[in-house]
């Protein structure tokens, strides 16, 4: 197949669409092992030309150079290990039952069911990951390992990263033999909505705010034929830090936290919006001189600057609202805004009373630290009192942290851990949530309004979304997929439910 440079920008959605469409019949009937040399060489691409896009990525979001390499090491390493994932096949599922006469419940049919792709799948790129959830990244990984043709909606904020990112992946795709339209980009933000409602499009996943994610989710569901969206709308991840924690190591503790906040200007899905600790905890030293060594970073746009700015007005102008380390924000001659961090301290009476003034995301270097009252309260008390803080205010969210002393994993504590489980995807025992590892083991989604359909966004288990169930009934051998058939010419494992083996049900 003749590789091809990147997608048209001035296609028309039709025209985009009905591509999609015939790259999907195509695309879906390819060997894994086609689909998986394509991620490859799709990695070995961004690979070579990682010195041209970290300097393109540098001047349009002005993310740190290093967080960028980073980035871009973790988008290869999320093709590749998707790769990996296509070329063993258990992502199919395949389940085979031989036919039986003698079935317990009668005499049952030979059926074959495997995992099938939905569909052309449309992805929204995130503003502040412009690699790794951006045109290549994550949410395209998978689609394109589950034999999805993705159509990418390009964030405003990367144009010209993503025009060039598309071209690279496009040629390196083609080249593998994969059809020639599978991968394609559009711009405008009128494309995008309408590409939401094109019967073509079976799947859409979106990261970005919760006003905009709700907005296309809705278009979705409206549809004579509703597709699923996968949106990741956003997240304060509270971290919980017990009064024994903080006694045995405040100073290694705050000092985490602050980096946490504060890395790549708060600008990550997982930063620990809130902190909450006990009253009368003496934090003040600790988080000032952390903060205060923390370098003016610029954050991604413009239009993210207002917000950030909106933001941190409304906090401030809540009555009660305690300034522990006032951050800096100015603009320079390009609207671009440039920040410090900040943090204030509210008691949780307050926090609830607030509502969503305080408790709303501010998507920047900006973080609240709750007192919650500890004093003679028996664990019991004081494990109860936070889990129904957490439920009441903070009910769905990407991470959930918990940090215990010495002695605190077991009785009250870990009754504690089950609730909070409840109300996020991953729940982290110490540590911070900034920092999401890509590995099969991970979740990166989380009940409502973290998201709105509750699924992963990293990790192997990712493909699922774009996959749906198909089974076939006493199919001849001739009209089965590749992976149903006896000879199973893919070689992909199954699972076998012999004639008699399920009889003494």
């Amino acid at each position: 197949m003749t590789a091809t440079a990147a997608p048209d920008l001035d296609r028309t959605v039709d025209d985009v669409a009905r591509r999609a469409a015939d790259a999907f019949d195509e695309l879906s009937r390819t060997a894994p092992g086609v689909r998986a040399e394509g991620l490859r060489a799709a990695a070995a691409a961004l690979a070579d030309h990682a010195d041209e896009l970290v300097a393109i990525a540098q001047e349009e979001t002005g993310l740190a150079e290093a967080r960028l390499r980073g980035e871009l090491k973790r988008t290869q390493v999320q093709l590749r290990l998707f790769a990996h994932v296509v070329a063993d096949g258990a992502y199919l599922d395949v389940r085979l039952d031989e036919a039986d006469p003698e079935f317990v419940l009668g005499p049952r049919p030979d059926l074959r069911r495997s995992l099938w792709p939905v569909g052309p799948v449309l992805n929204f790129a995130a503003s502040n990951f412009p690699f790794a959830f951006s045109v290549a990244g994550g949410d395209t990984a998978a689609a394109l390992a589950a034999g999805c043709p993705v159509i990418v909606k390009v964030h405003p904020g990367h144009p010209q990263l993503s025009q060039r990112v598309a071209e690279l992946a496009s040629v390196a795709l083609a080249a593998a033999g994969l059809p020639e339209a599978t991968l394609q980009l559009v711009a405008s933000q009128d494309a995008g909505i309408a590409l939401v409602e094109h019967p073509a499009v079976r799947a859409a996943a979106f990261t970005g705010s919760q006003r905009v994610g709700q907005l296309l989710a809705a278009r979705a569901a409206a549809r004579p034929d509703p597709i699923p969206f996968y949106g990741e709308l956003g997240s304060v991840n509270p971290v919980l830090v017990s009064p024994e924690a903080l006694r045995e190591r405040a100073g290694d503790l705050l000092a985490g936290y602050v980096a946490s906040v504060s890395g790549s200007a708060g600008q990550l899905c997982t930063k620990p919006g809130f902190l909450l600790v006990p009253e009368g905890a003496g934090y003040d030293d600790v988080v000032v001189t952390a903060a205060a060594q923390v370098p003016e970073h610029r954050l991604l746009n413009p239009s993210i600057a207002d917000g950030y700015e909106r933001r941190v007005a409304e906090v401030l102008g809540v009555e009660g609202v305690r300034v522990v380390h006032a951050g800096g924000f100015r603009r320079d001659a390009d609207g671009q805004a440039w920040v410090t961090p900040t943090f204030v301290a509210v008691p949780l009476d307050l926090l609830r009373s607030a509502g969503t003034a305080l408790l709303d995301e501010v998507f920047g270097p900006f973080s609240v630290i709750v007192e919650y009252p500890a004093g003679a309260r028996s664990t019991g008390e004081l494990t109860a009192e936070l889990g129904a803080a957490v439920a009441e205010l903070f009910p769905g969210n990407l991470t959930l942290t918990l940090h215990l002393g010495s002695g605190e994993t077991e009785g009250e504590w870990a009754s504690l851990v089950t609730r909070l489980a409840r109300h996020a995807g991953r729940i982290l025992l110490g540590g911070w949530p900034t920092g999401v590892a890509v590995t099969p083991a991970m979740q990166h989604g989380g009940p409502w309004p973290a998201t709105t359909t509750d699924g992963t966004s990293v990790g192997t288990a990712a493909i699922g979304r774009f996959l749906r169930g198909v089974a076939f009934q006493d199919a001849p051998q001739e009209l089965l997929p590749p992976p149903l058939r006896d000879d199973n010419p893919w070689d992909v494992p199954r699972t076998v439910a012999a004639r008699g083996e399920s009889s003494g049900w």
